[in-house]
């Protein structure tokens, strides 16, 4: 790109994305309330659900059961994280096709870099827009502007402007040099970086608007709010120079589960961990990582949550080696008897280099060969092709699902 020349950066986001995959798979769901996700009798949340709900006030986080009184006739469809991943990496491949540059954020929204690109940013989303539905049968929406910033916030503010019983299909486009004068009107919590708390204070001293915020001296702005006093002072202006990152480094891997009903008995927690552990060693084999730091995630059943770490004297991506240190932790934190809610497992500290076998470690060789044979085996077969004797059950003990992030 030119020295001078604004950039071209769009940022895509799939409308309701789990629910529109639901709909291409039972066309008779268009049009009618249905929500995504776990069952109220399970204290199941609402992952995804269609504008029908939410025009009777449902929303996505919220408690299924919560969801079944503000919409009686609320249809629930199960999750199906498998059909979603496969479904959005051939979204992804079409924004692929278009340009290497896509930083994908979350499993239905991404930005783009199409500052080389000699087609005009609104012709480039709407060819976008055009290809996704063609060509998989999912709407979405899209932001075109000189920065990740206001492209996220253009494409928030288009999405809103269109909310009605149908997906928004929005594209809004801020031209350069227009930054600043598109983002005055918003509520200040349109901003990143600004919560409840911060809106608050801010409306405290009459800031409602980002117009209000960007007409603050910063110097005033740093003495009140520090660091991010600077932050918001040029995000109000609609500056913005970070790059559209192609790779992510991963600083974590963990997996949690919610258990259907809160689970007091040792046995039963203990299979639950090992087979959280199994599925972060699965992760992190599957990335070509291994970390050192093994974390232990309890919440009790007044939603107290507690999180106890180790440090391994070398890394490790073995499933027996991080449930071996996670029940460990648990064993120091639990107290007999009383009920758990949520049980997570996490690895951190990560690298990408396996540690070395010596030239005698012929036991830890044959354990890493019988973990290869497992992997494929669960691969081409499913996870539960092959489990643990002691991890039977575990499945019909849990609720909400299993969680990575």
């Amino acid at each position: 790109m030119a020295p001078g020349v604004p950039r071209k950066i769009l940022h895509l986001d799939l409308d309701a994305f789990f629910c529109a995959v639901e709909e291409l798979r039972d066309p008779g769901l268009v049009g009618k309330p249905f929500a995504v996700g776990g069952s109220p009798q399970t204290r199941g949340v609402v992952a995804s659900c269609s504008y029908a709900a939410r025009q009777r006030g449902v929303r996505s986080a919220m408690p299924m059961a919560t969801a079944i009184r503000l919409c009686p006739e609320l249809v629930i469809v199960p999750s199906r994280h498998g059909v979603y991943g496969q479904t959005s990496r051939q979204v992804m491949a079409r924004l692929h096709d278009v340009t290497p540059l896509v930083e994908q954020i979350s499993i239905d929204e991404a930005f783009l870099d199409a500052s080389d690109l000699p087609e005009p940013g609104e012709a480039l989303a709407r060819r976008l827009q055009a290809t996704i539905r063609e060509e998989l049968g999912l709407p979405c929406s899209l932001g075109v502007a000189t920065n990740k910033l206001v492209a996220k916030i253009a494409n928030d503010a288009g999405k809103a402007a269109n909310r009605g019983s149908g997906p928004p299909n929005a594209i809004t486009v801020v031209p350069p040099g227009q930054e600043a004068v598109f983002l005055a009107p918003l509520p200040v919590q349109a901003l990143w970086g600004i919560g409840p708390k911060t809106a608050a204070r801010l409306h405290e001293w009459g800031l409602t608007t980002i117009g209000d915020l960007a007409a603050w001296p910063e110097p005033e702005l740093v003495r009140r709010l520090g660091v991010l006093g600077h932050e918001l002072a040029q995000r109000s202006r609609g500056l913005d120079d970070r790059p559209v990152v192609v790779e992510h480094e991963t600083k974590s891997v963990s997996k949690e589960v919610t258990f259907a009903r809160d689970i007091a008995e040792e046995a039963s927690l203990q299979r639950a961990l090992r087979q959280l552990a199994d599925g972060v060693g699965r992760e992190l084999r599957r990335e070509g990582l291994s970390g050192r730091t093994i974390k232990l995630k309890l919440r009790w059943s007044d939603f107290t949550t507690i999180s106890r770490q180790t440090t391994l004297p070398q890394p490790t991506d073995m499933d027996d080696e991080i449930a071996a240190a996670a029940l460990k932790l648990f064993a120091q934190a639990w107290t007999r008897g009383k009920p758990v809610r949520l049980l997570g497992v996490g690895v951190s500290g990560l690298d990408s280099a396996y540690r070395q076998l010596g030239l005698w470690d012929q036991e830890e060789g044959d354990e890493r060969k019988l973990q290869a044979a497992l992997d494929d085996i669960r691969s081409r077969f499913g996870i539960d092709a092959v489990r643990r004797g002691s991890a039977l059950g575990s499945r019909r003990e849990a609720g909400s699902g299993w969680d990575s992030h």
